[in-house]
């Protein structure tokens, strides 16, 4: 299985040069805390990650040091060049690289570097909980047909 099997391809996105309260509400709207900050990418007809904004990264370098959030852009406050997947990648890739930098999601891009989606440790999770119940599911079935085939 890999990235692009599981990742959530509808993607909230902002540009760096949006501001930063704005951000914020497009968060609360979508109930979200991750947003991809993206630039054009025109030859390739799509979009390329360029920095990631949370709303963790509003509270500790916004809110924690009392700046005005609508004094700054995105691009004062988000990660940038942050650290992506392929959508090819096999998932324990994007573990890794999960564990490595300590982050909860990803962007998700193409070989070209186009914005593919974002993957987060709840979608792997939920990938592997229904593997699991399905492996579990296989083994109840297994006994049951013995029982009714060798009494």
């Amino acid at each position: 299985m890999n990235i692009g099997q599981i990742c959530q391809r509808r993607v909230v996105t902002v540009s760096a040069s949006d501001d930063l309260a704005s951000a914020a509400r497009l968060m609360r709207e979508q109930h979200i805390g991750y947003l991809v900050v993206i630039e054009p990418a025109f030859q390739e007809n799509g979009v390329r990650p360029v920095g990631v904004l949370t709303d963790r990264d509003i509270v500790v370098t916004v809110v924690a040091r009392e700046a005005d959030p609508r004094s700054l852009r995105v691009g004062d406050v988000m990660t940038q060049a942050p650290v992506t997947v392929l959508a090819d990648d096999p998932v324990s890739d994007a573990l890794e690289q999960m564990k490595r930098i300590g982050v909860r999601r990803l962007p998700v891009v193409t070989d070209g570097g186009i914005l593919a989606g974002v993957v987060s440790l709840d979608d792997v999770v939920t990938k592997m909980a229904e593997d699991l119940g399905s492996a579990a599911g296989a083994i109840g079935r297994e006994r049951a047909l013995e029982s009714v085939l060798r009494p």
